[in-house]
């Protein structure tokens, strides 16, 4: 099954994708799950596979995705978590690097990602993102899987002329990571270490690997990141981006208005999104 959250006829909602449109949880469960966050706090999903066989309520083409969940309470983000990445960064430390992003940072499928105008290195990451399903502190890693709802792709976006020895400055300006475009759940995906994936800037391929090159694997993740945090539903890992991103080119590739970024994961989804040069004066329109 996969699950997106969107905006119709400027209501926010949630659900079911099938290839014709979108089949509305929010109008069936609404009152109970208020959305795609609220469906897993409430252990929800399997009340969900009940609608699977509805017909659709709504075009794809009618609706505007939002990111998967709109506000989690934590993004958690990992670092350095290809071997070719580590190569590019001269990266040895054998612990997870992490940072985290802040919910206003996310965009959705097909929305656009805005350029920070204060920085001239715009970079390109394609990710897989885990979407925490049963929260839980002390997860051992041989359970840690059954802590998954779903996964997702990811574009984090880093402004590399903000980050220093600390990402934080680069990772969190505002529409700056792509989220989606939908969720599969973690039934479909029995092992997230056997997913292609890859990343496209106008057309040409500059990120593919496969999961299974990830020196620190989900379930290792979610023990590390679980001792000292407590996961709850709805919050999200970001896993980490292969080689080949624009920094360590020669010469370097930066992203920049009008650019078209994608990011592919098997099984998943293909997410898109075009890049527009952030406002000079006021904020972004928030969903």
């Amino acid at each position: 099954m996969k699950l997106a959250s969107f905006l119709y006829q400027g209501k926010r909602s949630y659900g079911i994708v099938q290839a014709d449109g979108v089949i509305d949880l929010g109008r069936r469960l609404g009152d109970r799950y208020g959305d795609l966050k609220a469906l897993l706090q409430g252990n929800g999903l399997a009340l969900a596979t009940r609608y699977l066989n509805d017909a659709v309520d709504v075009p794809m083409s009618a609706i505007t995705f939002l990111p998967v969940i709109v506000q989690p309470e934590k993004i958690l983000c990992v670092g350095m978590n290809y071997a070719d990445k580590r190569k590019e960064f001269d990266q040895h430390n054998p612990a997870p690097t992490l940072f985290v992003r802040f919910p206003d940072s996310q965009t959705g499928h097909n929305e656009p990602v805005l350029k920070p105008r204060h920085s001239s290195e715009f970079d390109y990451e394609g990710e897989l993102a885990v979407i925490i399903g049963k929260g839980g502190e002390n997860i051992s890693r041989d359970d840690a899987l059954r802590h998954v709802a779903g996964y997702s792709c990811y574009m984090d976006g880093s402004a590399r002329d903000w980050q220093h020895t600390w990402f934080t400055a680069g990772k969190n300006w505002r529409q700056t990571g792509a989220f989606g475009p939908w969720m599969a759940t973690a039934d479909e995906i029995p092992d997230p270490h056997q997913l292609a994936i890859r990343t496209w800037l106008n057309g040409r391929m500059v990120q593919e690997d496969n999961t299974s090159s990830m020196i620190h694997k989900v379930a290792e993740l979610i023990e590390y990141i679980s001792t000292f945090t407590r996961l709850s539903p709805g919050d999200v890992i970001i896993t980490g981006s292969p080689g080949g991103v624009g920094k360590k080119r020669n010469p370097p590739l930066f992203m920049k208005e009008g650019d078209r970024i994608e990011v592919e994961i098997e099984h998943i989804g293909h997410l898109s999104n075009v890049i527009v040069e952030a406002p000079a004066v006021g904020l972004a329109a928030a969903h």
